[in-house]
């Protein structure tokens, strides 16, 4: 049975990052728990999937914030509203949970407002009192770096002091960028290191250092590129759409045959995100009831399943737990 991960919780039943939808994963019987992270202005690792928060929070409900509401360029992206990097860590934490998607979660977006937001060590703490592993996502580190945060600094540090630094059976750290992977080595980190890779495009950070020159995504799963690949990190986490590799159709003619090749070269082989409804589905797996319904998700979940993936992100722990768990015995 691959990993099950709780890919921010259980995002699928309550707002993303908060606790009770970590707790609801690990209720679940995940095996592990996926934050993001983002820095606070004073330096502190607040766990959100994005810096921007007028989605994700009750932040442009709160007058007193109305006047941080500003646009900023985020890899590549304009973007306008709350950012995270212009709050304190005591500001953020009187902020609350929203859903990000509520018109495809209404039950989720019923939650709405009911917990404060979360710092990293939060979410180490319900871990380790929950008996899983963490899948740490640091997020946009080459952005930060120009603002002054050195977030393979700021999450070393956190790891060492919260006692998780060394704790190479429980947790793994990931990221689109393999410059803050690169760093974290330097850092001294031991656990290990997983370089997550979109569909399409490349890096932000070696789009910045390279420009038109940067290796792509498609290039790491390249025969070299897993060679590459295999001497700077323990793994590699694909869009799941490079996996079920779909015709024209939207139909899964997967696994990849790269699957096998990186499993071949020492390299642990995750996936994301394992997700239910029709609105992320491939088009041959939709089915009737609008884009909140849950569509032929088992089909599509089987052709990942063959692949013989060392994990996989839900966004549905007991669905993900289930279906992942019974494809293994039988």
């Amino acid at each position: 049975m691959p990993v099950v991960i709780g890919h921010r919780g259980a995002p699928g039943y309550l707002p993303e990052h908060s606790r009770s939808s970590y707790l609801r994963a690990i209720a679940a019987g995940v095996d592990a728990v996926e934050p993001d992270v983002v820095p606070s202005k004073d330096g502190v690792l607040v766990v959100r999937h994005e810096n921007e928060i007028s989605t994700t929070t009750d932040v442009s409900s709160r007058p007193e914030f109305t006047d941080r509401r500003t646009s900023k360029t985020v890899d590549g992206e304009r973007l306008t509203g709350w950012f995270t990097e212009d709050f304190t860590w005591p500001e953020l934490q009187t902020l609350r949970c929203r859903e990000r998607i509520p018109a495809i979660r209404p039950l989720s977006a019923a939650h709405d407002d009911a917990e404060p937001v979360l710092r990293l060590r939060d979410v180490l703490d319900v871990a380790r009192q929950g008996g899983v592993g963490v899948v740490l996502e640091i997020k946009h580190a080459a952005a930060f770096a120009r603002l002054g945060f050195d977030m393979a600094e700021l999450a070393v540090s956190e790891l060492r002091e919260s006692g998780w630094a060394d704790a190479v059976d429980a947790l793994v750290i990931e990221s689109f960028e393999p410059l803050v992977l690169a760093r974290l080595r330097d850092l001294g980190i031991r656990v290990p290191l997983v370089q997550l890779i979109e569909a399409d495009g490349a890096p932000w950070d070696l789009r910045e250092r390279d420009g038109s020159d940067a290796a792509t995504y498609a290039s790491m799963l390249t025969t070299q590129g897993m060679d590459a690949l295999a001497d700077e990190v323990e793994g590699i986490s694909p869009d799941k759409r490079l996996i079920l590799a779909p015709d024209q159709w939207g139909r899964g003619q997967g696994p990849a045959a790269f699957v096998g090749a990186a499993q071949e070269r020492g390299l642990r082989v995750f996936t994301w995100t394992c997700r239910p409804e029709n609105a992320f589905l491939l088009p041959a797996y939709r089915r009737g009831g609008g884009r909140a319904a849950f569509g032929d998700y088992r089909g599509e979940w089987s052709v990942l399943s063959e692949a013989g993936l060392d994990g996989v992100f839900v966004d549905h722990p007991d669905l993900g737990v289930e279906f992942f768990g019974a494809v293994q015995k039988s």
